[in-house]
């Protein structure tokens, strides 16, 4: 990053100080993925029916669940594991969905028509129904999940990607590429794509915390991860029925924490959008 760049990313966090509360809670979370498993107190699989569903405590901060394992200790190490999905469909989609959206757009005729016509099949069913579907025909695994959210986030990509690259396919500097001799391919990857992967990084932050959702979504009605695996979404449904009977910490804690990393991200999109719009600088 130039320092030009560096001077108007901390230009944007200091005009907007909730930029910058979303990227220190971007920082905890990723640091969580990272060293969580090493820094949780207690084994997150080591069940004590003695100490089952105990509230909040200097000894369990969470509390403890209905088979006494550590609230606090499967938040952290879920950590890891709801990031990471998100990460690798967001990963996925982008490299997917973006290709398909910079091809249809640069070339169009049939190229377009038939990109066209997949993502408009995809957005004919209702999202989350369509990744329920995709996991209970292949299975419900991890890989399996990042596949059924890269796929029902596809659509926003290619038409993202494919009206930026309409916008410039005759650009000046697309015709000076051609006029220099390099070929259409080389033209997109070379000149299109750079100018519109700003637009493309921002869409990216948004979604994850939608693909946050999506996975803990699919784990909440069954269909996600596999219990007894630390996952926020399975936490969140297992929690859920001691609501009623006042053990409120079983859910609240990891609901909470699925929520927050939502709510980042949410905030991040925002602020990476003012830190990569030119009409920002200054």
């Amino acid at each position: 990053m130039s320092d030009t760049a560096l001077g108007h990313a901390r230009h944007v966090v200091s005009e907007n100080p909730v930029t910058g509360i979303a990227l220190g809670l971007f920082v905890f979370f990723v640091l969580a993925a990272i060293f969580g498993p090493s820094l949780a107190p207690y084994d997150p699989l080591a069940s004590n029916t003695m100490r089952a569903l105990q509230p909040p405590s200097a000894q369990h901060w969470f509390g403890t669940d209905q088979i006494g394992r550590d609230i606090f200790s499967r938040v952290l190490v879920a950590t890891r594991l709801d990031l990471g999905i998100a990460a690798a469909s967001v990963a996925l989609v982008f490299a997917a969905g973006g290709f398909a959206g910079l091809v249809s757009g640069f070339f169009g005729g049939w190229v377009d028509l038939v990109i066209g016509r997949i993502t408009d099949t995809i957005m004919a069913f209702p999202l989350f129904v369509l990744a329920m579907a995709i996991v209970a025909a292949l299975g419900n695994t991890v890989p399996n999940i990042v596949l059924a959210t890269a796929i029902i986030n596809f659509p926003l990509y290619v038409r993202i990607a494919r009206a930026e690259t309409v916008q410039r396919r005759e650009a000046g500097f697309v015709d000076a590429a051609r006029i220099a001799g390099h070929r259409d391919m080389g033209v997109l990857l070379s000149q299109v794509a750079p100018n519109i992967m700003p637009i493309m990084v921002v869409q990216m932050s948004l979604t994850m915390g939608y693909a946050i959702l999506n996975a803990a979504g699919l784990s909440f009605i069954g269909l996600g991860v596999r219990a007894p695996t630390p996952e926020w979404g399975i936490m969140v449904a297992e929690g859920a029925a001691f609501i009623v009977s006042g053990e409120w910490w079983v859910a609240l804690f990891p609901g909470a924490t699925l929520m927050v990393a939502v709510f980042c991200f949410n905030l991040l999109g925002d602020g990476v959008r003012d830190i990569v719009d030119p009409r920002r600088r200054t």
